[in-house]
């Protein structure tokens, strides 16, 4: 559990300030061997893998809406389209579904509590991107409000995404 928030913070840390310095290649290097070493030491590899991927691929949508609206702005990155959200900011989204199988894990069965915490942890942490120059949030109350409802609602959707799909028929039938 220490192992997975020291990776964390190393991770995030990589890409954020990697966004801010203009190195955002670097972040998402660094957060591709977080998510690496995560996968490999789970009990189920495929099933974080693909959970993984698609906790991503929310992320580009989710992120996609306040950028496309104006609310948030993130720095244009080389080789990438700009009708995305950056590369960092896709990781990131990796980086937090590695947590909650394993430092969140607590959460799994306090949802209310993982909805609330997501509303404040949520934009805090684009808060705090935005705080060492990652990010710019053009229009705050908007970018906030939607933050705050979005990661409400995300953080219990990613804990029913990463529990491995119960069968269809058990071994008592």
């Amino acid at each position: 559990m220490i192992i997975n928030l020291i990776a964390f913070q190393i991770g995030w840390f990589s890409c954020i300030l990697g966004s801010a310095f203009h190195h955002p290649w670097l972040g998402v290097l660094v957060t591709l061997i977080v998510l690496l070493m995560n996968v490999l030491s789970s009990n189920a590899p495929i099933h974080q893998a693909r959970f993984l991927i698609a906790t991503m691929m929310i992320g580009i949508f989710f992120d996609s809406i306040p950028m496309h609206l104006g609310w948030i702005e993130f720095m244009q990155v080389t080789y990438w389209p700009d009708v995305l959200p950056p590369p960092w900011m896709i990781a990131l989204w990796g980086l937090f579904a590695s947590t909650i199988n394993i430092s969140l894990a607590w959460l799994k069965e306090k949802m209310g509590l993982a909805s609330i915490l997501g509303a404040i942890a949520g934009p805090l942490s684009y808060w705090s991107g935005a705080r060492l120059g990652a990010i710019h949030i053009a229009n705050s109350n908007m970018a906030m409000l939607y933050l705050s409802i979005g990661w409400a609602i995300a953080v219990p959707v990613l804990f029913k995404l990463a529990s491995p799909a119960q069968p269809l028929i058990s071994s008592k039938d």
